[in-house]
């Protein structure tokens, strides 16, 4: 998924609880199900920035000089502009986009 073209907010916004945990039905599994989604997001971006930022790696010999290097700095900004990750899990939620799996009591004691 792209996440640079997603509608969630880059501030905090404040949610209602009941419109949240209505299609779940629990607020602890709602917090749950969002908190997965959200550490599934962090690590994708981080693997992206990494993959860019690794064209920018330098030799080992060339540690002792220090540079500055207008396009990493780019990149990293980019990727700071973005909506958290927690905040892009919350609003694939509101929007129906999070597919979530449960399994019944009865599957967790067979």
């Amino acid at each position: 998924m792209d996440y640079k073209k997603t509608k969630a907010p880059t501030n905090t916004v404040t949610r209602d609880m009941n419109q949240l945990t209505e299609k779940i039905g629990n607020v602890y599994e709602t917090v749950a199900i969002v908190a997965k989604r959200s550490n599934q997001i962090a690590s994708s971006l981080k693997r992206e920035l990494d993959a860019k930022l690794q064209d920018f790696s330098i030799p080992q010999d060339a540690i002792d000089e220090t540079f500055v290097n207008r396009e990493q700095i780019e990149i990293s900004r980019s990727y700071e502009r973005l909506p958290k990750p927690t905040l892009i899990a919350t609003q694939e939620l509101v929007d129906d986009q999070l597919i979530f799996r449960t399994t019944s009591k009865d599957d967790q004691l067979k």
